[in-house]
Formats: structure tokens, sequence, C-alpha cells
């Protein structure tokens, strides 16, 4: 049920399909975040309509809210969100980042302060895999240690090695619970550090054998070259066979960059929370629909996009939902964002299979940069 194979390759850049106990899901691909169990303003008919194959649920917040045990009770997490393809869960790891200053690490774990009810809840790397089995996601992550981007060589070290010794307890319990409906992946930590990056590829490839791998701890400050020039110097090591997913990464740009070094999967807010203020990606770069150029504009937000969005509704229409403050704007251009890192990682599929991808990315960077018209 966990199987990868690659279908195509044009240069770094793979085209393949993972199964999953849920389904298949077709790579590139991206992944919509649904944090608490839904991805904000948009339903489950709503990601299937626009082809969603797997979205991304959080341990931390639905341990904090409601529970893992109230998810359990209501049939697991794919019937709770009335989901029924491919989930993965985030360990927890990023909130050690992201709520830095609602919690205290350990070689334990992480104690965190809850942002809900200041409550403090201790999360272990066997915690972090138990509640991740009992919501029942299809691939569950190992608990990391994500250091700040930009980390120093010594700080990024120090979350490396609490990180690998987390995996192996992450493993061990999971390797205690397993019955072949969900598998585990290990992440890769080491900052902007080629070669902390291929130390700890190298001592978690050492463990034993996985069914996919992660990329952690980019696109968490660091300037967007590091991020590129780690990809560059790590890809090439990364074993062929498996997938990779690069974490916490969703602007257009940055997705085709990580295509053509060899990443698989995807997934960030940056769709949902950029279309909720008003930002929408297309072909010619970022639009903002708030700018008072649009008050008359007739036209569809991208008229090469399929989305309802983009096959119902004006500019002009959308400028006023905006302008007053209605919360359709926010759930449309959403949807639009989300459809269009579909529609991109699809793309990038078929250049891929027509063994095409340089050319492709190069003609699709030159419009997204240089646009004709906005």
């Amino acid at each position: 049920m966990f199987e990868f194979r690659i279908a195509a390759t044009s240069g770094a850049a793979r085209a393949g399909t993972l199964t999953l106990p849920h389904g298949t899901v077709d790579t590139p691909v991206f992944m919509p975040v649904g944090t608490q169990a839904t991805v904000r303003t948009l339903s489950p008919a709503d990601l299937r309509a626009i082809g969603a194959s797997i979205v991304l649920a959080n341990t931390y917040h639905l341990h904090v809210r409601p529970g893992e045990d109230v998810v359990a009770q209501l049939g697991g997490l794919h019937r709770f969100m009335a989901w029924d393809r491919p989930l993965l869960t985030d360990s927890g790891g990023f909130q050690v980042f992201s709520l830095e200053g609602f919690r205290r690490v350990s070689d334990e774990g992480v104690e965190f302060q809850s942002h809900i009810d200041g409550g403090r809840r201790m999360l272990t790397p066997e915690r972090a895999t138990e509640i991740q089995w009992a919501l029942g996601a299809d691939i569950a992550m190992a608990f990391d240690h994500v250091a700040p981007g930009g980390a120093d060589e010594a700080t990024s070290r120090d979350a490396l090695e609490r990180t690998l010794r987390w995996l192996e307890r992450c493993r061990r319990r999971h390797g205690e619970l397993a019955d072949g409906r969900q598998t585990l992946w290990p992440i890769v930590q080491g900052g902007v550090q080629g070669a902390l990056r291929r130390e700890a590829l190298s001592r978690i490839l050492a463990l034993g054998e996985w069914t996919g791998l992660a990329i952690g701890g980019l696109s968490v400050g660091e300037p967007k070259a590091k991020m590129y020039e780690t990809l560059d110097g790590l890809g090439p090591r990364l074993p062929a066979p498996l997938p990779r997913y690069l974490m916490g990464v969703g602007f257009p740009e940055d997705l085709v960059a990580a295509v053509e070094r060899g990443v698989d999967l995807f997934d960030c807010v940056a769709p949902t929370r950029n279309g909720r203020n008003g930002t929408a990606f297309t072909p010619d770069g970022p639009l903002n629909i708030r700018n008072a150029a649009f008050r008359t504009d007739a036209r569809p937000l991208d008229p090469t996009c399929d989305c309802e969005t983009c096959t119902t509704y004006s500019r002009g229409y959308l400028r006023h939902l905006f302008a007053a403050g209605e919360l359709l704007g926010l759930r449309l251009l959403s949807l639009h964002n989300v459809r269009a890192l579909i529609r991109l990682a699809g793309a990038m599929r078929d250049a891929i299979r027509e063994g095409r991808f340089d050319s492709w990315a190069a003609e699709w960077r030159r419009r997204y940069t240089q646009p004709e018209s906005a």
C-alpha cells in the first residue's frame, strides 16, 4: 500500500505515482493544508472539485482541539473531516518553531503552553506517534526540531541531533503500533549547512528502510537562494526510489524550482492565506484583487483557469467582495489559489512525461516574471 513508482524523468525532475491506503497520488503534487481538519474556507467537495488528491492535517492542533480521542471515537480523521482520499499528518515539529514563545524544548520532548486554554501539554516523540496513529492518516511524520531560518551551525547541529534521537524513538513506537495501515516518514534537518544535511541523510538511511523522505527546516526565514542551494546539495544524494517531500513550501516559483531539483511533494498555507488577503496566483505573477484598477474589470481572474472563481465571476465582482468585507471573497480566492497550484503541479507532470521540463520551466518563468498583461 506504500509504493512509489517513477513514470518519467526530465533532468532531475520526476513524475510518478504514490500508492497509499486511501488512494493513488500523482506526483509532483501540492497538498492543501487542513491544519485543524479543514482547509480554510473550503469544503471537501470543493477540494475534490479542484483535483486535490491528498491533504495535510496537524497533529499538535488536533491534539489540543478536539483531541485525538474525539477524532478516533468519530471514526478517525478521514471520516471526521469527510475526506476519503489520502491524508498526511505533520508531527507538531513545526510548532516547535512557530510557537517559540509557548514551548520549552528538552531531549524528552516539547512542553507546550496551549494557545487555546493556557494548559500545559508534553509532546514527546512517542506521544506524537501515538496521536498520529489515533488520527489514522496514511502518512505520519516523525517528530522533529525545526531551527529558525539562518540559524548558525551550532544551533542547527543541536536541532539535528535532537531530531535524530527523536526519530529513533518515533520509529520504535510506530513499529509497536504498526499493522500496515500507516507509514512513518523521517525528516532531514540541518539548516542551510550542506554538510549537516548530508550527515543527517546518511544517518537516517542507516536506521533502515523507509517509504519516503521529507526535507524540513526550509522556508522558515532563510533567503530563497539558500533554500535552493540546500536542495542543490542534497538532491543528488537522496535515494531515487523514495518520494521526496519538501515541507512548508507553496509559492509557485518555489514549486517549479524544487521540482527542477527532484522534489515530489509540497504543502503550504500560502495559497489560502494569500487568498484571504486578496492576492491571487496567476500565470502572470501574483495579482492583488484589492487594487482600484479592477473596480470595473469584467475579465476573469485568470482566463486560463477552470475553477469556479474564474469561470463564474469577474475581477470587478471579486474586488467588490473584498471592499465590502464579504466572506465569499475569501473563499473564492482561496479556491482559485489552491486550484492554481494543483494545475501547476499537473502542468509540470505533463512536461516531465514529455521530456521537456527545462524548456517548460524557462517559458513559465519568463511569463511569471515578465507578464505580457496583468
